[in-house]
Parts: structure tokens; sequence; C-alpha cells
């Protein structure tokens, strides 16, 4: 089960990722993220510090983003996510096309 909760900050939203993403509830993720960018956020921080599990189905929403978010210059930084769940990052590549830091302390200061 995956829970997803957009937190509004002064300058950026938080996004907050519990459970697990898979192919049935990645279009959540997919929804999630829409609805950030219409409201024009420029900076998002994802917070996985909860997740549990991510398939290449939720990875691919991540990566279907990627271009919009740089032709639209916002930043997007992932932190606190799990070795196992990072690992899935790093195997394909990701972690060179998306920033991953380990707290968002660090992720708030990859942002300035």
């Amino acid at each position: 089960m995956l829970k997803i909760e957009n937190i509004d900050q002064e300058d950026h939203v938080i996004l907050q990722l519990s459970g697990e993403i898979d192919a049935s509830n990645s279009v959540d993720l997919d929804a999630a993220i829409q609805d950030i960018l219409e409201k024009g956020t420029k900076r998002i921080l994802v917070d996985g510090s909860q997740l549990e599990y991510i398939s290449s189905a939720g990875l691919g929403v991540f990566m279907s983003y990627l271009e919009e978010f740089q032709e639209k210059d916002i930043q997007i930084v992932i932190f606190g996510l799990l070795e196992k769940v990072h690992q899935v990052f790093v195997i394909l590549g990701l972690d060179k096309l998306i920033t991953i830091k380990s707290t968002e302390q660090d992720a708030l200061e990859a942002m300035l």
C-alpha cells in the first residue's frame, strides 16, 4: 500500500511517500507530482524515509518528469531512502539524473 502526502512549505513542497510503489499504484504518484506541478512549485523534496519498495513502474514515473523538470527549471531532490530502495535507483542509474541525499537538511542545502 502507498500513502502520499504533500506538505506545502514556504518555498518548496515535500512529497512524503510511505509504503510501496508498484505498477498498481504508480498512477497515484504520477497524480501527486502532477498536482504539485499545477501549483507552479519550483522546488520539490521527496521524503523517501518511509518508502519500503519501489518498482520499475514507480521509477518510470520519476523518469517521465525529468525532461519537464529541466525545461521548467524545477528542482527535485529525494532524501532519506532506505538502502534497499536507494540501490534500485543506483542500479538503474537514476542517482545520476536525480539528486539523492541522506537527510532533509542535506536535501535543502542541495537546492540552494
